[in-house]
């Protein structure tokens, strides 16, 4: 059961409330838990990150393993030929475009950054392949600079728990970037990521567990 915050009814908990009490929790049960992605420099999360869209971390992990011991530079994957990428990161799913962006992301950063990926969001969304999630993600773990990456995790945990009331990931952003204090976004972010990967799930979420359902949104209307 929740502890009631500022002794009011849990259903009066405003957005704020709640999302104070779902960092402070999260931040217990996750705390010091890094991005699954694994990565030796920012290029290799930028090429990650692209990977996984629509995939799962542990699968992309598999496949870069192998990658970037063949691939380890911007100049690398901008030499390479469609095809032979596509072989490599065929089991990442949607590999002919993954490919595509990686290489032209890759020509990119030569062209007009001189190989080094760029430490700010304005610069990272010119890139190929590369959207407002994609440069959060870089922001946040790459640069540890604060940002708010909304994934489909994040964005149906935020849904499900009244944290935000968006119909589309920039929404999402929008709003909880506004609700929350800038230095606790990355942090946010990353704790919504995992409890959405291993409690809140999108088809079998462990409601009976969860330790939010009292002012969960997605629990009380399964209820009714």
């Amino acid at each position: 059961m929740l502890i009631l915050w500022y002794n009011c009814p849990v259903k009066n908990f405003t957005k704020k409330q709640k999302s104070e009490i779902v960092y402070e929790k999260l931040d217990s049960m996750f705390h010091g838990r890094t991005c699954e992605l694994n990565f030796s420099n920012t290029f290799e999360l930028l090429i990650a990150v692209i990977l996984s869209a629509q995939c799962t971390d542990k699968r992309v992990n598999q496949v870069t393993e192998e990658l970037f011991k063949k691939y380890k530079t911007p100049q690398d994957f901008a030499s390479l030929d469609n095809k032979t990428l596509e072989k490599e990161i065929y089991s990442c799913g949607f590999y002919r475009n993954k490919a595509n962006n990686i290489i032209l992301c890759s020509k990119d950063l030569i062209e007009r950054f001189g190989g080094v990926v760029p430490s700010d969001f304005d610069s990272l969304v010119t890139l190929a392949g590369v959207g407002r999630k994609t440069a959060n993600v870089v922001l946040a773990f790459g640069f540890n600079t604060p940002a708010f990456p909304v994934d489909t995790h994040v964005f149906r945990v935020t849904n499900r728990l009244g944290l935000c009331d968006a119909n589309t990931p920039d929404k999402c952003e929008e709003q909880m970037t506004k609700l929350v204090e800038r230095e606790k976004w990355s942090s946010l972010h990353h704790f919504l990521v995992l409890y959405g990967r291993y409690c809140c799930k999108a088809i079998k979420p462990d409601c009976e567990n969860c330790e939010f359902r009292e002012f969960c949104k997605f629990y009380q209307s399964r209820r009714k």
